[in-house]
């Protein structure tokens, strides 16, 4: 795993504080044989344009993959994911990993993640998802995931460190990895304490490992369930055609566009969608937007019907010439399009469309 240089927190005396209960769980679920139950949740980030620097904070690397809860009690061993939904069928290699540790009881909070060709790749994990036990099976062979960790929650010992400062629970975990961690199956995420470093990242580090950077308060508690942390992502934009675009729901107002890049056979693909359009500038744009209607739009691949961000009132949507250009941030690409809805920056008449191509947004 390629990370960056970071130091090891000085071992300090524990800060004196009144005990806190943390809340541990979402319901009144069994533990299972766990110090804590499996329906615990993961502690959250609020989204913030620029890492604070206000006060004490540690800074670690925000990775590309599947948030997760692992416990173990003796043979007993679950992954949990920030829903609460089991992920243990789906990464059977990670399971048996935990198993065979020598420390028979634990917590830990960490970020499932798998490489391929060198670089983490989401999509690979995506492709977990599958009913079918042995597709699984067959890929945890082939692209076998590994767990990065970065909180502990349950020591070897059966200590709840919830209620505990964060240098705290940080030491706990780096014993437990100087024990535990295996190259390239459970490893132990980086840190700093420098704010200008963590500010680096954002920029230095190769696209797609990380997806930005997260702040703890490094006297913190773990406040399960809570957005007591915060997160930076890494962003970055990309000039598209606008090929097509919805109407809002119930209303002969534009509500997003379609974008599009061209591919080296000259076709253009649909590779996702801003609906970060203002009010006033919505009946104009659509007069705009209908003076240019006229199939096909997209001559590669188009828009499929509604998604999960769909308000539109349905899925059919109109093509337009492939005349207007737009400049969208984003933050990651998954299968040769945007995976999240991206944000309108600006329009870019100056720009041939022409030049609109895959480049923008090929890995480095």
């Amino acid at each position: 795993m390629a990370s960056p240089a970071h130091r090891r927190p000085t071992k300090e005396a524990e800060p004196s504080r009144p005990t806190r209960e943390a809340k541990v769980a979402r319901g009144m679920a069994s533990t299972g044989g766990f110090a804590l139950p499996v329906s615990t949740a993961p502690m959250e980030a609020r989204s913030a344009a620029e890492l604070p620097s206000y006060g004490a904070w540690q800074y670690e690397p925000k990775w590309d993959g599947f948030r997760c809860l692992a416990f173990k009690s003796g043979e007993e061993v679950d992954l949990r994911a920030k829903s609460g939904k089991p992920l243990g069928r789906f990464f059977p290699e990670v399971i048996a990993v935990l198993r065979q540790l020598g420390a028979a009881q634990f917590v830990v909070d960490g970020e499932l993640v798998i490489e391929v060709n060198g670089r983490l790749s989401f999509d690979a994990l995506q492709m977990r998802l599958h009913p079918a036990a042995s597709r699984v099976q067959k890929l945890s062979q082939e692209t076998p995931a590994y767990l990065i960790l970065f909180d502990m929650l349950v020591d070897t010992n059966g200590a709840i460190l919830t209620d505990k400062p964060l240098n705290a629970r940080r030491a706990a975990l780096e014993a437990f990895a100087a024990e535990n961690a295996i190259a390239d199956k459970l490893e132990l995420s980086p840190f700093t304490l420098d704010r200008h470093e963590a500010e680096r990242w954002l920029t230095s580090w190769e696209a797609g490992a990380t997806d930005g950077v997260v702040a703890k308060k490094r006297d913190g508690p773990y406040e399960c369930g809570e957005r007591a942390m915060v997160k930076v992502k890494r962003l970055k934009t990309a000039d598209c055609v606008v090929g097509g675009f919805r109407y809002e729901s119930n209303s002969a107002l534009v509500g997003s566009l379609l974008l599009g890049l061209y591919d080296t056979d000259g076709t253009l693909n649909h590779v996702g969608f801003t609906a970060t359009i203002s009010e006033k500038e919505r009946p104009a744009l659509t007069r705009r937007l209908k003076a240019l209607r006229e199939p096909p739009g997209f001559t590669g691949k188009a828009p499929g019907g509604p998604s999960r961000w769909s308000t539109e009132r349905s899925g059919e949507w109109e093509p337009v010439r492939p005349e207007l250009v737009v400049e969208v941030r984003f933050d990651h690409v998954s299968n040769r399009r945007f995976r999240h809805g991206t944000k309108l920056m600006r329009w870019r008449p100056d720009k041939d469309p022409r030049q609109c191509t895959y480049e923008q947004i090929a890995p480095l």
